[in-house]
């Protein structure tokens, strides 16, 4: 496929994946559940609780929200303030990883010579990666969830994670509600793959051009190796 095409199809898979996660920021039904309903209460017939970043909320039959918003920002939970803080830094690096990639994109006439072009759309390629996926790992200790990196995909991963704790816990302590997890978590990961998708097309592109020779064939060597290696 020509080079061209690539680049553009990356940016165009890239942008939208930001803008997937931009809109998960204000959508609401982060985590819902339900109570009441039939072998529930019979004085309330449904009740949804349900919460975002920003609010915990609950919605009656009659449609009639009752909602809570988040008081000041040093009195939210640690788990909120982990989310937020890394969407907001994802976002950060996206745009700076937008604005160079299409600065180095082959089909636009600004951002100097063709080496520097290169050097600007992996730069913005690695941005991306950074912004999704660097370091996305957590680890669990005393049963709390440590994030490191920085990356939304891990944002959707510790979210995700305190409420299926939760909901497959055996016993999950009295008063305390199973949420299901909801819209916006798989809407993020539908935009982070996105995005991780977008930076790999870009790499593509320019990588033999980045990459010194000598590096090519260690990693052809690594790959033929690894390739022999699962086959025995």
């Amino acid at each position: 496929m020509n080079k061209r095409l690539i680049q553009i199809l990356g940016f165009l898979l890239s942008t939208l994946g930001w803008v997937f996660v931009l809109c998960t920021i204000a959508m609401d039904y982060w985590r819902i559940t339900q109570y009441g309903g039939q072998g529930g209460s019979f004085v309330i017939t449904n009740l949804w609780y349900w919460s975002n970043l920003w609010k915990d909320c609950s919605t009656d039959t009659t449609a009639v929200d009752d909602c809570r918003e988040f008081p000041a920002l040093w009195t939210v939970t640690s788990l909120i303030h982990a989310v937020r803080g890394l969407i907001m830094c994802g976002i950060g690096l996206g745009f700076i990883a937008i604005v160079l990639c299409f600065l180095g994109m082959e089909c636009t006439y600004i951002g100097g010579a063709k080496k520097t072009k290169d050097k600007q759309l992996f730069a913005g390629a690695l941005l991306h990666f950074a912004g999704e996926m660097f370091c996305s790992h957590y680890f669990l200790v005393s049963t709390k969830p440590l994030l490191t990196g920085v990356s939304d995909i891990s944002a959707y991963g510790i979210y995700s994670n305190s409420i299926t704790r939760i909901a497959f816990a055996p016993t999950a302590g009295i008063g305390v509600l199973r949420y299901d997890v909801g819209p916006p978590i798989f809407l993020g990961f539908v935009g982070s793959s996105f995005i991780l998708l977008g930076a790999v097309l870009y790499a593509v592109t320019v990588f033999r051009a980045i990459c010194p020779q000598r590096y090519l064939n260690y990693l052809s060597f690594f790959l033929s190796f690894t390739k022999v290696i699962l086959l025995h």
